[in-house]
């Protein structure tokens, strides 16, 4: 990483750039507020807070989007306190040793990669759910566990999303393919967030167990079936929305396992497989392949 030094110790600074350069970081040295001023961008600003007679605050501001160490000497409102509110992100109290130095840096460099990765991935999944239009819903009053009725998954999924930046709480991501992995996975995360979804895979008694493991917990689950119940609250969104959009070209698997998922508990499977023209044998093995539970 790119390490600027502002202090008017040289020594100091060059014995710190020589350590931090062994560690494989690019660094240079500014031995006044003009210099640092003049320089270029920077990953890591390291700066005294002792500069005689010299304003660093501007330093601050030209590298508010770096990581700020303070280099102090005492600590007191004016050299940690006031910089710190300012924009700087830790200090170090000279003399220090090198080895607390670098953990201060690989610290937030960790932060830094990790709030990175974290708006990229924020970014995405908001790019990929702006198709799905929700109505407007006061998501600091909804109370969980709570089971949310969709047509399509993309509108329980943009609701999840709404429902955790509004909230600031991270969910967990269960897919309900197995009714005694999925209770093992609540088990093992009982103070989490937690998101369902394909409980159409499970059958009606596996359901009762899942919705009773549910209560009181903090989980949201959805499905496709507006008709479904449960032991405790639920909304319907998006209803009477297409499943598939004008502009989106569904595979054939595709579009049977929704009709299969959809409508297996609504038609026979004579009329379910001749609707689809094929036969009932057909249909059992579309099933399987589709890992769909038929409700007994």
């Amino acid at each position: 990483m790119k390490v600027l030094i502002v202090d008017n110790e040289i020594y100091l600074a060059g014995s710190i750039a020589t350590k931090l350069a062994d560690k494989g970081h690019e660094c240079e040295i500014a031995g006044s507020i003009k210099e640092a001023l003049n320089a270029g961008d920077f990953d890591i600003v390291l700066l005294s807070t002792t500069l005689s007679g010299q304003n660093f605050y501007p330093v601050i501001e030209k590298f508010k989007g770096s990581i700020i160490i303070l280099l102090v000497t005492y600590i007191s409102n004016d050299t940690v306190s006031k910089p710190l509110e300012a924009g700087a992100s830790d200090y170090i109290q000279k003399p220090f040793m090198i080895e607390e130095l670098i953990r201060k840096i690989n610290h937030f460099a960790q932060n830094a990669h990790k709030n990175e990765e974290l708006n990229f991935y924020k970014n995405y999944i908001s790019h990929s759910l702006r198709e799905f239009k929700l109505d407007e819903y006061e998501y600091k009053k909804i109370k969980l566990p709570l089971l949310v009725k969709a047509p399509k998954i993309g509108y329980a999924d943009k609701f999840v999303y709404e429902y955790s930046n509004q909230n600031n709480v991270a969910f967990t991501l269960i897919i309900a393919n197995n009714i005694e992995q999925v209770l093992s996975e609540l088990f093992n995360a009982k103070n989490e967030y937690i998101y369902i979804l394909g409980i159409q895979n499970l059958s009606d008694d596996e359901k009762t167990r899942l919705f009773d493991t549910c209560r009181k917990r903090k989980i949201i689950i959805s499905t496709n079936d507006f008709e479904q119940t449960c032991s405790f609250e639920t909304i319907s969104i998006a209803q009477g929305k297409k499943v598939f959009s004008i502009d989106e070209i569904a595979t054939l698997d595709e579009y049977i396992k929704h009709v299969i998922s959809t409508y297996q508990d609504k038609l026979p499977d004579t009329e379910l497989s001749k609707r689809l023209g094929i036969s009932r044998k057909s249909l059992w093995e579309k099933r399987k392949k589709y890992d769909i539970a038929k409700k007994k």
